[in-house]
């Protein structure tokens, strides 16, 4: 008998057809209970690879071992005049049938079935969470706007596979360059990047972001020379809409962006009041110093911010005019002082000078700008000169969502809550991946009186970011003010930070009447962060109506120059400030630090939304 008849007779071909048919049955009821069941995303992969790895098992065990009436035996002991391998062969033919007739049914089913409405991505769901609710139900999600896309983080193909600084900035400085364009929508950095090293359809990252289009691409750097693929995809079809390569010497990086940016509104057609943005062309070295610069920067650490000043160092000893430069090197100043990774008047010395150095090679920079704007009030505490700081950024620059969101804490210390809530909303719209702007957009709704909805903010910050500091003790906070006590001590308990895990405790204890416990956690924080809670004090002593106490701290807080003090604005709707407010020095304080209502109502600031 041939081998092939042999493998007929003892059913294992039978036996392989029906272990395959299983196996599909099974990875389909699996790729359907996972999300049910909160099942691990690997499940799937998982359940695959355990049929992958049996299929040779089951071909050895049917080839040798053999069903028969007493059970199943090895093929060698059992007498050929007694085998019922015919029987079983039937029965396999019998299995084989049925379970191709369920996978003809489930397919059937969901070819015939009408299509179940999706659930609303982190993008679509922005108007639905994040804004006052029109109706009882949520509208269905918006199409993406025909004029709108997203520039993915662009490869980095470099032999040594150590150029990702540059092929993320030259990605980066694309996005900012389309982002100029007053008809093009454009997702920011943070949400874009969010895909960066992970196999995900076009399709699905433009449904994600609630773009019609997607722009990618690689970078290939071998000492000065590059390699830039780029290409446009419209996600509805991933239709390839365009796309070109150049190798070009280093020098010519900034014509290659401009080209893209050029072929990019050639292909959507964009209705332009003027020529498309072009890109400013500085040394080719000190710009690759500049963007290493800013990505370490980013990792917002101690040594990442000195090797960042270093390189920016290098950038200006190559150009010295370049603007842009000088102004990352004040930001990194400031992000210093607020890390408390160097003394703050230092710090915000060596920014101004670094700005001025800016303006002076640039005095357009709408950045730097921005960044004096920045220095103003959070260091000054001079809000006049903030607001005219930022509205020249804004006149520079009106489509930059940075500088609106920037420019909208000038607005909240202002009062201006609802127009804050405006900006936020709009920058959460643009860049629906990135935690900071839910965080932000929750502590607006909070300072508004409406804590479900911060609380969602902040539930969101957290589904982007599990380890955001302060989520947790913001969401204790607001249940707490709602009076659900036992689910804030639930959640304060999750804060990472102790410090605002602490104070979130004192807001807690002191709603609840458990008035020892608050001076227990009011000594610890003082203990632990000395100088750093001197609001939380003062916020308690003014609940318990001992004024004179509350002002002590208040005094603390100013002698420091607090950047929460700057804030008091917002503690006109706060119940637990009621005791201070009646006091006069309230307004003497307000009014020394530039925050009396009269010396706000007389800075005139207009925001308007980009459109």
């Amino acid at each position: 008998m041939s081998f092939f008849a042999e493998l007929k007779r003892r059913n294992v071909i039978k036996a392989a057809g029906a272990y395959v048919a299983l196996g599909w049955l099974v990875v389909q009821a699996t790729d359907t209970l996972a999300p049910a069941l909160n099942l691990p995303d690997f499940t799937l992969s998982l359940v695959t690879w355990i049929g992958i790895v049996g299929f040779p098992f089951v071909l050895m065990f049917s080839w040798v071992y053999e069903l028969t009436p007493e059970g199943i035996k090895r093929e060698s002991e059992v007498d050929r005049s007694q085998s019922i391998t015919h029987v079983t062969s039937r029965r396999l033919d019998y299995l084989i049938i049925a379970m191709l007739a369920v996978a003809i049914g489930l397919f059937v089913l969901q070819y015939l079935r009408p299509p179940v409405a999706q659930v609303p991505t982190e993008a679509a769901a922005t108007a639905a969470t994040d804004a006052p609710p029109l109706a009882a139900s949520a509208p269905a999600p918006a199409l993406p706007d025909a004029k709108s896309i997203a520039v993915l983080p662009f490869a980095d193909m470099s032999p040594n596979k150590d150029q990702e600084y540059f092929s993320d900035g030259i990605s980066e400085e694309l996005l900012n360059l389309l982002a100029q364009l007053p008809d093009l929508k454009v997702i920011a950095r943070t949400s874009s990047f969010a895909f960066k090293g992970k196999d995900v359809p076009i399709a699905e990252i433009a449904q994600a972001l609630n773009v019609a289009h997607v722009l990618e691409g690689s970078v290939r750097k071998a000492g000065k020379q590059l390699r830039i693929t780029a290409q446009l995809i419209r996600a509805a079809d991933s239709t390839h809409l365009w796309s070109q390569t150049w190798d070009r010497p280093l020098d010519d990086v900034f014509a290659v962006q401009d080209e893209i940016a050029g072929a990019v509104v050639a292909q959507l057609k964009i209705k332009l009041l003027g020529a498309a943005p072009t890109v400013k062309v500085v040394d080719p070295e000190a710009y690759a110093l500049w963007l290493q610069a800013r990505q370490l920067a980013r990792q917002s650490n101690a040594g990442a911010y000195e090797q960042a000043l270093a390189l920016l160092q290098q950038a200006v000893a190559i150009d010295p005019d370049y603007a842009a430069a000088w102004n990352a090197m004040a930001i990194v100043y400031t992000n210093q002082a607020g890390n408390a990774l160097r003394p703050i008047d230092e710090a915000y010395a060596l920014a101004r000078e670094a700005v001025a150095r800016a303006l002076a090679a640039d005095p357009d920079l709408a950045q730097a700008h921005a960044n004096l704007g920045w220095i103003a009030m959070r260091h000054d505490g001079d809000l006049a000169a903030a607001a005219r700081h930022f509205e020249r950024a804004l006149e520079l620059a009106p489509a930059e969502a940075v500088i609106h969101g920037n420019a909208s804490t000038v607005l909240q210390a202002l009062g201006r809550i609802e127009e804050v809530i405006a900006i936020r909303t709009f920058m959460v719209a643009r860049d629906p991946m990135n935690p900071q702007l839910r965080a932000n957009l929750g502590v607006v709704y909070a300072a508004a009186g409406r804590d479900d909805e911060a609380i969602d903010s902040y539930r969101a910050a957290l589904r982007l970011a599990p380890g955001y500091l302060g989520m947790h003790g913001a969401i204790a906070a607001a249940l707490a003010r709602q009076g659900q006590f036992e689910q804030a001590l639930v959640e304060v308990n999750q804060e990472a930070s102790e410090l605002r895990r602490l104070a979130a405790l004192t807001a807690i204890y002191h709603l609840m009447g458990r008035e020892s416990e608050v001076d227990a956690t009011l000594s610890e924080l003082e203990q632990k962060f000395q100088g750093r809670a001197n609001l939380t004090h003062a916020a308690v002593y003014s609940a318990r109506n001992e004024v004179d106490r509350a002002f002590e701290w208040l005094d603390k807080a100013k002698a420091q120059r607090d950047p929460g003090l700057y804030g008091l604005t917002r503690a006109e709707s706060s119940p637990e400030w009621d005791n201070a407010r009646k006091d006069p020095r309230w307004q003497a304080l307000l009014r020394e630090i530039g925050r009396a209502p009269e010396q706000l109502a007389a800075i005139e600031f207009e925001v308007p939304l980009p459109r």
